[in-house]
């Protein structure tokens, strides 16, 4: 048995043991998210999928849009994942697409690119179907009306347990941890210790847009430390987190998805996709000067030729975005010569995703003011 001592985490996360794999990528920032769907049949009351995706059969690298498969290879090259954490919806829902960005994965990474899957459907063809196309992780998601009832009625998940390891597989359990669930919880811990898991994964119980309706509705309460996290999950965790139970067992909270793992991939694929002139933040973001044409003037080339006149520019010292219709230079050097351009220019920091969402713009020069109140026209003129 491995060394199951307690390790306390930011934002009130905690490990007793060490953590998965695929945890210790997410942690890091070197796991890619792959939505494959965002269908599933179980439509759990507390399910977070956002309106965006829930019940919507479309495809997402991370927050990035996937039309092919070359999408999918472009944004893991683009952060430099490890590997890949497949999600949804349900991928077993799925399952020929799911099968096939698996083997599409480890075919264009090799079989260190690690593989984990998470599903509420113990469907052991499917799942040994993954397993054999180079899956290294399943972790499957217990319904909370077997947490208590897992020796008479949890046999397909027992199943799973007992078969994966002769299928190369690793397998764990993740739920949220539902606080007003304890006594179903702790069976079903118990119950786990008997399976000998690999790990179990506790996910702060949340709110989202999707299910706020549903949990107020049955009394649940957000913290009033902050964030989104339910009422009393945390309180549970820590209770849980003082005992051995024979496996590793992680408490992961809101606040640590969003304050570290989401940092740590923001941070990995800034230092990986920024322009040389770019300034990439602690939190993740990226700060780049912008000059934009003025309205009216369709050339977007005769624009750039002036532009790089005006302020002497060289080679790798600037990047004509076209899809934007604007140039990005140096922050530095934009704070220095915007004054004295007939152009808006300004400062912005955005996130380094594929959508490249803004955080804040701040205008430079007064051409820059003065189009501030008025809309923008993206991707319109000729080049």
């Amino acid at each position: 048995m491995k060394d199951l001592k307690l390790t306390m985490l930011p934002m009130a996360s905690g490990t007793r043991g060490p953590l998965s794999v695929g945890c210790e990528q997410c942690e890091e920032g070197r796991k890619m998210v792959l939505f494959v769907s965002g269908l599933c049949p179980f439509r759990c009351f507390y399910c977070p999928v956002s309106e965006r995706r829930n019940q919507k059969d479309m495809v997402y690298a991370n927050e990035r849009p996937v039309n092919c498969d070359e999408d999918i290879l472009e944004e893991a090259r683009a952060m430099d994942a490890s590997g890949t954490g497949i999600t949804g919806g349900d991928p077993l829902y799925s399952f020929p697409r799911t099968l096939h960005y698996v083997r599409l994965l480890k075919q264009a990474f090799g079989k260190d690119h690690h593989l984990h899957l998470y599903t509420r459907e113990p469907n052991p063809m499917k799942i040994r179907a993954l397993a054999a196309a180079g899956l290294d992780e399943v972790r499957l998601h217990i319904p909370h009306y077997l947490w208590g009832a897992m020796e008479t009625r949890g046999q397909a998940f027992h199943k799973i347990f007992r078969d994966a390891p002769r299928w190369g597989l690793r397998r764990g359990v993740e739920i949220p941890l539902i606080p007003d669930k304890e006594d179903d919880l702790r069976k079903l811990l118990r119950s786990l210790r008997t399976a000998k898991v690999d790990f179990v994964n506790l996910n702060e119980f949340e709110f989202s847009e999707t299910n706020e309706q549903n949990l107020g509705a049955r009394g649940y309460r957000v913290n009033p430390s902050g964030g989104w996290g339910v009422q009393g999950s945390r309180i549970v965790a820590r209770k849980l987190l003082g005992e051995d139970w024979g496996f590793p067992l992680h408490f992961c909270s809101s606040g640590f998805k969003d304050s570290v793992q989401l940092r740590q991939r923001l941070l990995r694929r800034g230092a990986k996709t920024a322009q040389p002139f770019d300034v990439l933040t602690d939190d993740g973001t990226l700060v780049k000067g912008i000059i934009e044409p003025l309205r009216g003037e369709r050339s977007l080339l005769q624009f750039v030729k002036q532009l790089r006149t005006d302020l002497q520019l060289t080679e790798g010292s600037y990047f004509v975005n076209k899809e934007r219709r604007r140039v990005e230079v140096s922050p530095y050097l934009l704070r220095r010569e915007a004054v004295r351009l007939r152009w808006p220019a300004f400062e912005v920091e955005e996130y380094p995703t594929a959508e490249a969402i803004e955080v804040e713009r701040a205008p430079l020069n007064r051409p820059a003011r003065e189009a501030v109140a008025l809309p923008r026209a993206i991707g319109t003129g000729g080049v």
